[in-house]
């Protein structure tokens, strides 16, 4: 464990490219948390729309709270590929992911330290409230069921151990390789644990909302796809036709 009172310590990682515009609620979500992180990581891809000074701005603030900041900045082979970047330079007990047009609740951290020292995981993750470009918001709940779906899961709210992500990275293949790890970790068995509780907020106007019904056709055989490499049954084509067609319908 990583503190003294037998609490793990947490990394927070975020991959980012042409952000400062949303960027900066991301860090301050960070910095505003009641159980600080060990550390922030943020891994750029060679911003050039003032990302880097706006992440530099912050130093002080990190060092006040006694937080480590790493930033990287140099070209990348995509998001997955600076995920991985950063769970590798990652020093704690417990690594959370949380994208640039993202952010945390303030007892995010808190929750999964707390949730930790009374039930031990190597997946953690909760609730998350999704936001429409129009102010629009609605909560997408997590669930723990024997049955996969993304529809039970909330990439921002996620939180696996250092030990588990040193044997399972992301593959950087596809826009959905996020799920294809929950999907493997699932598959072995990890000890799991979710929370019903709000811990990060997701604006959907993200890439993974962009798309008309050719795309959404696109996603659905991608997805599919990953189902079946891990092992699913063929019956798992629901899930994705479920969901794509769903985005098309709420927008």
């Amino acid at each position: 464990m990583g503190s003294n009172d037998q609490r793990p310590s947490i990394s927070v990682v975020t991959a980012t490219y042409n952000s400062a515009g949303t960027l900066g609620e991301t860090i301050q979500s960070v910095l505003d948390q009641t159980y600080p992180p060990k550390e922030y990581i943020v891994i750029d891809g060679g911003s050039g729309d003032g990302t880097l000074s706006l992440i530099e701005s912050k130093r002080s603030l990190f060092e006040e709270k006694g937080i480590r900041l790493v930033i990287v900045s140099e070209p990348d082979e995509g998001m997955y590929d600076a995920m991985n970047k950063g769970v590798d330079r990652a020093d704690a007990d417990i690594i959370g992911i949380i994208n640039s047009d993202d952010w945390y609740e303030n007892d995010a951290l808190e929750t999964v330290a707390d949730t930790y020292c009374e039930e031990p995981f190597d997946l953690f993750y909760a609730d998350l409230r999704m936001i429409f470009p129009d102010g629009r918001t609605f909560i997408k709940h997590s669930k723990d069921s024997r049955y996969q779906t993304s529809r039970h899961w909330n990439h921002p709210t996620t939180f696996i151990t250092k030990e588990i992500y040193g044997r399972y990275h992301y593959r950087n293949e596809t826009l959905h390789d996020d799920y294809d790890l929950i999907l493997r970790l699932r598959r072995d068995n990890v000890r799991t644990k979710v929370v019903n509780k709000v811990l990060a907020n997701f604006r959907m106007s993200g890439v993974s909302h962009r798309r008309g019904f050719s795309g959404a056709i696109k996603s659905i055989k991608l997805k599919y796809g990953i189902y079946r490499k891990n092992g699913y049954g063929w019956y798992y084509i629901i899930e994705p036709v479920m969901e794509e067609f769903g985005k098309l319908i709420i927008g």
